[in-house]
């Protein structure tokens, strides 16, 4: 098939960074601190290896523990996991991987069971069984949950828990890492399998906390890239490191365009990150206020969704966000409401404590005031492509998380499968690293080894960035929208910063944008989360995948895999 493309600007295939001032050697090192990293250290060191966990701030920082909604297994004896694997194929609309399914359906329960033995303690009914709910898209209830909806959270109270308890893993925290170390081999540039990684440390090391970890096998697992969007309800961490490490790298990434937005966010002024660079984490405003007779207006105080579904506000996720989105692009503004108000003060506290005391903490009373809310980017179904052991492309490099493209999601994921993912395919990859991990390499004497190769674009244009991919390659997307926001992002790829840390993140962002906004521009359909204007149905040429990797100069390469 020949793919549709735009122009968008060239990648760096390192970023500049100095040569390392320091480095260490371990048996794996494992990028990420969430569910997927954490699990996937606690089986290695199951197997006897030394591991070293690099997470970018604190452990607690990245996306599992803002997860509010569960873990998806077949625990009832009535379900099966062949009726999961049903409802997970029906939510991926056709691009799921069968064999990718049956592995975590069939081997989920076991996974959470673990977890409960680390320590996890999930809400139980009054006769101590597991109380089983379902959310959307389940035909059974299967989803655990602990807390209400604070799942993430104990998850990674048990696992961080766990880690802490090994004195065996090795815990770097506040640290970004920067570029993957190859040993020598018959590869691309006469480069071989991973054997390390670059990274920058907070405080430790050469003058600016430049070093090298090296090791036999690299783990990432490093979550989203929410914030190549200007609302999204992932933590500032997430620009998509672990993509666009690995395509710096030469690995190659799936499914990039299908990202899940949820149409109600409370939209919150920048308060995170450095200042002008819009990074903030919107929380979200749950469906269940509109359930409670809450409902959209424009800045007119006009209701928008009366007309175009028989359920308005309450309509499926996907057409609230999609009106949501066209009053946006129609007025300019970066926000709708939500009206609340008639439901009264006392209601609102007593119904909705969390949504009331965001909402108060951005000087927002719900009981007298309107509530700001847009559709925020959610989830990545795609990223590093991998097979069901966790390998991707490039030797010694495997992927697991919201980072990796498993073949699970397909087109949307289903609800609550995200944990279950991440529990499930690290132990997969703990077992394949234990069984043939190589001798400690050298890395090759170029690029990140050596330092000064690289180039970075500036930060000051992350919040352009991300406006523009709000706009155009978010919720509803067309030709024109990607054309017009792929000359955003050329316009400031031409742009040349300096080796920090918000540099060296505006970049990640920049490769992961440009990604996502290739693989839209060529799938000439509406699939998923995928919503093209201009191709508003299905189309089953388009059954397949968009293989992507960052060529020579820099250029992204395209190839397209049918699945019929």
């Amino acid at each position: 098939m020949e793919l549709p493309t735009v122009d968008l600007p060239a990648l760096p295939r390192l970023l500049a960074a100095p040569a390392p001032g320091w480095v260490e050697t371990t048996d794996v090192i494992v990028i990420g601190s969430g569910v997927a990293g954490l699990t996937a250290a606690l089986h290695l060191r199951e197997t006897g290896l030394h591991v070293t966990v690099v997470t970018k701030v604190n452990i607690d920082d990245g996306s599992t523990r803002w997860a509010q909604g569960g873990i998806a297994a077949v625990l009832d004896p009535a379900d099966t996991p062949a009726a999961h694997a049903s409802d997970t194929e029906i939510a991926g609309v056709g691009l799921c991987d069968p064999a990718a399914v049956r592995v975590l359906v069939e081997e989920g329960p076991t996974r959470l069971r673990e977890l409960m033995r680390l320590g996890a303690e999930f809400d139980r009914n009054p006769d101590g069984s597991l109380m089983l709910t379902r959310e959307g898209g389940h035909r059974a209830d299967r989803i655990v949950h602990a807390g209400g909806d604070a799942t993430g959270a104990e998850v990674q109270r048990a696992l961080h828990a766990a880690v802490r308890r090994d004195p065996w893993i090795r815990l770097v925290e506040h640290a970004l890492v920067l570029d993957l170390l190859r040993a020598p081999g018959e590869g691309p540039g006469g480069l071989g399998p991973a054997c390390g990684i670059t990274l920058h440390v907070l405080g430790e090391g050469s003058e600016d906390g430049v070093g090298a970890i090296l090791a036999r096998a690299v783990v990432l697992a490093t979550g989203g890239m929410g914030q190549i969007f200007a609302a999204t309800t992932n933590p500032a961490v997430s620009t998509g490191d672990g993509v666009a490490l690995a395509m710096r790298a030469g690995a190659a990434v799936t499914d990039v365009e299908f990202v899940q937005f949820h149409p109600t966010a409370l939209i919150v002024p920048e308060r995170a990150g450095a200042p002008g660079t819009g990074r903030a984490q919107q929380p979200l405003v749950s469906e269940a206020l509109r359930g409670e007779g809450a409902y959209l207006v424009d800045g007119d105080g006009k209701r928008f969704m009366v007309g175009q579904h028989e359920l308005a506000e309450l309509a499926p996720r996907d057409v609230v966000a999609k009106g949501i989105h066209r009053v946006l692009l129609a007025t300019g503004a970066d926000h709708v409401f939500l009206d609340a108000r008639h439901l009264g003060g006392d209601f609102l506290a007593r119904r909705f404590p969390t949504i009331v005391a965001s909402c108060l903490a951005i000087g927002v009373d719900p009981a007298t005031d309107l509530i700001p809310v847009a559709p925020a980017a959610h989830y990545a179904s795609g990223g590093v492509r991998t097979d069901l052991r966790g390998r991707t492309s490039i030797p010694g490099l495997y992927a697991c998380g919201e980072v990796a493209c498993t073949g699970v999601h397909g087109a949307n994921r289903l609800a609550s499968n995200s944990l279950l993912e991440g529990l499930v395919f690290s132990r997969r990859i703990a077992e394949e690293i234990a069984v043939g991990l190589p001798e400690q390499a050298r890395p090759a004497e170029t690029g990140a080894w050596v330092g000064g190769e690289g180039w970075v674009v500036p930060a000051e244009g992350t919040p352009t960035l991300q406006r523009a991919m709000t706009r155009g390659a978010g919720v509803l997307r067309s030709a024109e929208t990607l054309a017009a926001t792929a000359g955003v992002l050329t316009d400031l790829g031409a742009g040349r910063g300096r080796p920090r840390m918000a540099d060296w993140e505006a970049t990640n962002l920049i490769t992961v944008a440009s990604t996502l906004v290739a693989a839209a521009y060529a799938r000439q359909e509406t699939r998923g989360c995928h919503w093209r204007e201009d191709f508003p149905a299905a189309d089953d040429r388009w059954l397949g995948h968009l293989v992507e990797a960052v060529g020579a100069q820099g250029r992204l390469t395209q190839q397209w895999e049918g699945t019929r």
